[in-house]
């Protein structure tokens, strides 16, 4: 790994975002589960992936208060820690992330333990932008891994397939759709 962190070692990921429909790890099984404590939101500012330097799009984090659903990945237990290491590249290179354990709830009421990425406050890369400013990044920016909207649209549709429905974001895909740049 490219820098020096202590990995958090878990049975479980919990994805909130992009981890939902692009894991890139190996896993057991994936499914819905809640998180308390922690809500989805459009938070960390994002110079290589989606957006560049000069035109930082924005990415989601986990903020506190509230709650959110999304997957939980049950690792295999012989490939987690090569699993965790690839998050621990996507995730921590710029440490806009940390890396946190929470409880998470299954759907079926099963409640495990899963790594996640919560938002660094103390990151510069956090921000609480207006809805205004997160609409317009969404629309316009882009970076090494596309556009930012796509990132947003592929959030949402992921959610959306999986019978979850976040107001916040689907009122943000609405108006990238009808055009809207804030």
């Amino acid at each position: 790994m490219p820098f020096n962190v202590d990995l958090v070692l878990a049975d479980w990921v919990f994805g909130y975002g992009s981890l939902i429909w692009n894991p890139e790890i190996d896993y057991e099984r994936a499914e819905l589960g809640r998180v308390h404590g922690y809500h989805r939101a459009f938070c960390i500012s994002s110079m290589h992936y989606r957006g560049t330097p000069d035109a930082p799009g924005v990415v989601l984090g986990l903020a506190r208060g509230g709650s959110c659903i999304g997957m939980a990945f049950k690792l295999h237990h012989a490939t987690r820690r090569h699993a965790i290491e690839q998050l621990y590249v996507r995730e921590m290179s710029d440490h806009v992330y940390v890396p946190t354990l929470v409880g998470v709830t299954l759907r079926d009421g099963q409640r495990v333990r899963a790594l996640t990425f919560a938002a660094n406050r103390s990151s510069g890369a956090f921000q609480d932008l207006h809805e205004d400013e997160i609409l317009r990044r969404l629309a316009v920016c882009s970076g090494r891994r596309g556009p930012n909207r796509e990132y947003a649209i592929n959030t949402w549709h992921s959610l959306r397939a999986h019978g979850v429905h976040d107001a916040r974001l689907a009122r943000l895909v609405r108006a990238l759709q009808s055009g809207g740049q804030g």
